[in-house]
């Protein structure tokens, strides 16, 4: 598996679709840079030889953010909002949607596995309830 920043990129698949596993990289970003270095996004990760690796990661390096800077670039302006008290560092703040989804229903992945609220019942007290008392 060939190496770009410290990320092993999938040898098996085709250049163009195993660039996309490096962070801040996507389809279009990865066909893009296949177009700049001149190599073919047909041929497999595992075909690129030392010298066009190191021309796309020259390329990643010189003219995208991606992988450790645009994560801390990402960080940093959550830490922003939150430190400004904005409403959307608010939400962040919360663990709330932050783009004005609905959170009366759903918002699951934000706000994580349902929480029970009421009464929580000894054992005798639902002996007694089970009984009819």
């Amino acid at each position: 598996m060939p190496r770009i920043f410290g990320v092993e990129i999938p040898g098996r698949k085709r250049t163009e679709y195993a660039l996309c596993s490096i962070y801040g990289i996507g389809l279009t970003l990865a066909r893009e840079i296949c177009e700049k270095s001149g190599i073919d996004p047909a041929k497999k990760a595992d075909a690129l030889n030392d010298e066009e690796l190191s021309q796309i990661s020259k390329l990643l390096q010189t003219e995208y953010r991606t992988e450790g800077d645009l994560r801390r670039e990402i960080s940093g302006n959550i830490r922003r909002l939150i430190s400004i008290n904005s409403y959307r560092g608010s939400r962040h703040r919360r663990g709330l949607p932050v783009r004005g989804q609905r959170t009366q229903t759903n918002a699951r992945t934000r706000k994580g596995p349902r929480k029970t609220v009421g009464a929580v019942r000894g054992k005798e007290a639902r002996a007694a309830a089970k009984s009819g008392k």
